[in-house]
């Protein structure tokens, strides 16, 4: 019997960071004696070795680390039940093995559904030995092909199971759905499926003709005719092929509601006795590869800098009183469109400056989060804007013509979904700048149609 306190060995796979800003991936072992533990690390080192070959994850493996947890079982392998009926059993013989974790073939009837209800074992692992997980991802040590997606993510050891690893985190990490047809009742609006047809309205339509991105019903009868995917070949489709735009495009909106790409930042918060200057800023990001964050620095509104990691303010740049250092970061990543997407991650850091004739009496630094939606786009009637943020304060939207004229203005409510009218506006394309406390959040396009 196992004891749900238990603590075990914990391995370091990949570590590109403070466990705290970084997605945790955390490995569990099932059907691993501890005998077998020096192949629980090369199986886990492969698969991690994988994963940050592939787009979008090599481009961001400065955001994740992996971690193993050894965890021993008294017998190696997993259950195989021989009770699918999805295939002629058994496929390989039965067998009950005793594995910590209780995995098994043939879940739900389904011969290669590789996967374990004992959740309450999984989490109670997790809790007592790395409670900084954002993802499990349960190894099992068998040759046959299997797995599943889930809380956790399961996979074999076997044949394509790097390949199983990646595409089951599609489910489990970044909320992607099956791009073959899994069976009736068995899919729902996601970002890869919908039962939406028309181009101009399907949740991909900013991706519609790149790439090979269209409509594509999942079947040509039955209820699998009312569903559609965006691509044809698109890991979450078939293994050994890249994710489709559309995934990639959610993969990489997900890490960064994970995890900001400012690591750190100078100066924090502090009391200042006596000033030297220049009086140095500067953030440490967390950088894609290659890097395509963009940084806009602005001293008391006025822009400062672009795309730079540090700045240098001298006396003659301070007003006496009050000034307010701003920089906000965003990713201009191909792998997103985001002036014909709904929503756009910005990270900020505001400096207020106080400076006295004697000079800088204080510094106090705050840093900030947003997730900005903008819907829907094209608009005829109304525009939708929300704002997402625990500190934002004095949000505003500036709407201006493409030649620069302000056509509107007016405030909005944080966490709220603010209506604006733009019934009077003539048709064609404007852009709507969003403010917090006078800094520019983002300037997104829309059409008035």
């Amino acid at each position: 019997m196992f004891f749900n306190a238990q603590t075990f060995d914990l391995e370091v796979i990949k570590q590109s960071g403070d466990d705290d800003k970084r997605i945790n991936l955390v490995i569990l072992s099932d059907g691993y004696q501890a005998s077998e533990f020096s192949k629980l690390i090369t199986d886990a080192a492969s698969f991690s070795t994988e994963m940050f070959t592939q787009s979008p994850f090599k481009e961001y493996t400065n955001y994740f680390n992996v971690y193993i947890i050894k965890v021993p079982s008294n017998e190696s392998g997993t259950d195989h039940p021989a009770t699918a009926t999805d295939v002629t059993e058994p496929v390989f013989p039965a067998a009950t093995k005793d594995t910590y974790f209780n995995t098994s073939f043939d879940t739900s009837g389904f011969h290669r559904l590789l996967y374990t209800y004992s959740s309450s074992l999984v989490y109670n692992v997790l809790a007592n030995n790395f409670p900084e997980y954002d993802q499990p991802i349960i190894l099992v040590n068998s040759s046959e092909y299997g797995g599943a997606g889930g809380p956790y993510a399961v996979s074999s050891t076997g044949a394509s199971a790097n390949e199983i690893v990646i595409h089951e985190l599609g489910h489990s990490l970044f909320n992607l759905r099956d791009e073959y047809y899994p069976g009736d009742g068995r899919l729902f609006e996601a970002i890869n499926a919908t039962q939406e047809t028309n181009p101009t309205l399907v949740k991909w339509k900013n991706w519609m003709g790149i790439d090979a991105i269209d409509i594509y019903p999942y079947g040509t009868s039955g209820e699998a005719a009312t569903w559609n995917r965006p691509h044809q070949s698109c890991k979450m489709r078939y293994l050994g092929v890249d994710f489709c735009a559309v995934c990639t495009e959610g993969i990489v909106e997900k890490i960064h509601s994970l995890v900001p790409p400012i690591d750190s930042y100078l100066p924090i918060s502090n009391a200042v006795t006596a000033t030297v200057y220049p009086i140095d800023f500067q953030l440490n990001l967390i950088k894609p590869i290659p890097n395509t964050l963009k940084s806009t620095w602005t001293l008391n509104a006025s822009n400062f800098a672009n795309d730079v990691d540090d700045i240098s303010i001298i006396d003659t740049d301070l007003n006496i009183g009050t000034n307010n250092l701003d920089v906000v970061v965003h990713d201009d990543s191909p792998f997103l469109k985001v002036d014909n997407h709904n929503s756009v991650h910005v990270y900020t850091v505001s400096w207020t400056i106080t400076k006295s004739a004697l000079g800088i009496d204080e510094i106090i630094s705050e840093e900030n989060d947003f997730n900005i939606s903008l819907f829907p786009n094209p608009s005829n009637n109304i525009l939708s804007i929300k704002v997402e943020s625990e500190n934002a304060v004095n949000l505003k939207v500036d709407i201006l013509s493409l030649d620069g004229k302000q056509v509107k203005s007016t405030k909005i409510s944080n966490y709220e979904s603010n209506e604006i009218h733009i019934s009077r506006l003539s048709n064609g394309v404007y852009l709507a700048n969003i403010y917090s406390n006078n800094m520019l959040l983002t300037s997104k396009r829309f059409v008035k149609n």
